[in-house]
């Protein structure tokens, strides 16, 4: 191991990447499918209500369209959403959102929202990309980074 650096899990690498957001703009709030009580799938989200409560880490109903629909909306109202999708399979119910809304959102505005929404689940975080043209061209306007730090 290099001097410096300190293994970690990936559970508890986004945990600390989650908190530390929390931390830094009091516009940042998590929003998922059992984040709060539950402590998240696969526990990434265990402890965060206790520490920040249920204004920032907000349950959700099992209606994957709606929730991220509802963290699009609260980027454009001035917030920064984490939305995250309990299974990447699960993000399928919301694909329609994320492709056809967030992604274009500044497309069909003639300009960029007021902030940013980020949308988690495990294995991968997507960003709705800033140009509708860049990123993969297979999915012109998402851009999904990795936990190796790249993006694809």
């Amino acid at each position: 191991m290099t001097k410096g650096v300190h293994e970690i899990t990936y559970r508890d690498a986004v945990r600390e990447a989650i908190r530390e957001a929390l931390l830094a703009d009091q516009h940042v709030f998590l929003m998922g499918e059992d984040v709060g009580r539950y402590g998240g799938c696969y526990a990434v989200t265990k402890g965060l209500l206790d520490e920040f409560g249920p204004d920032r880490i907000r349950d959700t109903p099992l209606s994957e369209s709606a929730f991220v629909g509802a963290g699009i909306g609260a980027a454009l109202g001035g917030m920064r959403p984490i939305v995250e999708i309990m299974t990447v399979n699960f993000s399928l119910l919301a694909l329609d959102q994320i492709v056809n809304n967030a992604a274009t959102i500044r497309h069909m505005s003639g300009g960029p929202p007021a902030r940013g929404a980020a949308f988690a689940q495990p294995g991968r975080l997507v960003r709705p990309h800033p140009r509708p043209q860049g990123g993969d061209p297979r999915d012109p306007g998402r851009r999904a980074v990795h936990a190796g730090g790249g993006t694809r």
